[in-house]
């Protein structure tokens, strides 16, 4: 993989949403003086810096495509990265995908212990419908109940769980290609879904006027997982963070192993391209998404 070189204005958004993230997670998990105090220290290590704040930024990126205040847009961000957080600390453990390393740190069950981790998990789920349906977030009870269920949706057997239950079942038997484009379409791209349908539903956005919206979510997750397996297969481990080369360990079909490298990267630059086609109505106001796009193809974590 080719070395990261994000447009400027995409580094710019991506250092300003990373900011904004971690302030309110700060603000957020603040440590009680109490016996509690270990389990905030547990969640603030996975949420607190690292990562590549991708759904938060989808989030605001298109929020302010439809005029909504920052400060709104991120509260919903937040939510959505708690829900990703809390999807790593449980995908980490060993009854998952056993991983000792995560953003370039050990993993929670490694820094704490098991039962910290799975409770931490538990509480950044938690957290993150808290925070949508504060009305801080958004003063239409309306819009705060679009978003808890459209992040739970997402979150759920239809989405992100059902993904990775459909993952563990992919070391027992060989799935073809369709299946794996299903499982990945659930495990990573109904939460990016949900974050830019997130930005919308901030900015009332009704949901027929959602659909080019939709259509480009979908095709960044898939161009994002082709990119995660190339990684997985070429990957250098410390700048991605993470154990890489597990899933030909577990003997679990990808798009890499169905397709091949060359056809992999064909298919994601493919699916790149669909993704700014969807975004064709859009003027300026959408340069964000666009640069998100082309990032899939570019990044080396």
């Amino acid at each position: 993989m080719t070395t990261t070189t994000a447009p400027p204005t995409l580094q710019d958004a991506m250092a300003h949403v990373s900011e904004e993230v971690d302030r309110l997670f700060d603000r957020f998990l603040a440590i009680p003086d109490d016996p509690r105090a270990d389990l905030y220290r547990a969640m603030r290590h996975a949420a607190i810096g690292g990562g590549k704040r991708l759904r938060p930024l989808l989030v605001m990126a298109t929020a302010r495509m439809f005029g909504v205040a920052d400060a709104c847009a991120a509260r919903a961000a937040v939510a959505v990265e708690a829900v990703h957080v809390y999807s790593l600390i449980h995908d980490d453990l060993p009854a998952m995908d056993d991983d000792d390393l995560r953003r370039g740190k050990p993993t929670v069950h490694r820094a704490f212990d098991e039962a910290t981790a799975i409770l931490a998990g538990d509480c950044l789920h938690a957290l993150a419908f808290e925070v949508l349906a504060d009305p801080a977030t958004h003063p239409d009870p309306f819009v705060r109940a679009e978003l808890v269920f459209d992040l739970a949706r997402a979150a759920g057997p239809s989405g992100m769980a059902g993904g990775q239950a459909m993952d563990l079942e992919a070391e027992k038997v060989s799935f073809d290609l369709p299946t794996v484009t299903r499982l990945q379409a659930m495990k990573t791209g109904a939460l990016i879904a949900a974050a830019v349908e997130a930005g919308a539903i901030l900015g009332r956005v009704p949901a027929e006027g959602r659909v080019h919206l939709r259509g480009f979510a979908r095709d960044v997750g898939l161009a994002f997982q082709i990119a995660d397996d190339l990684l997985d297969a070429e990957g250098d481990e410390a700048a991605v963070g993470k154990a890489l080369r597990k899933d030909e360990g577990a003997g679990k079909e990808t798009f890499l192993s169905l397709l091949g490298a060359d056809d992999a990267r064909a298919r994601s630059r493919m699916l790149v391209e669909q993704a700014l086609e969807h975004l064709k109505s859009y003027g300026a106001e959408a340069d964000v998404l666009r640069a998100i796009a082309r990032y899939t193809l570019e990044r080396d974590r």
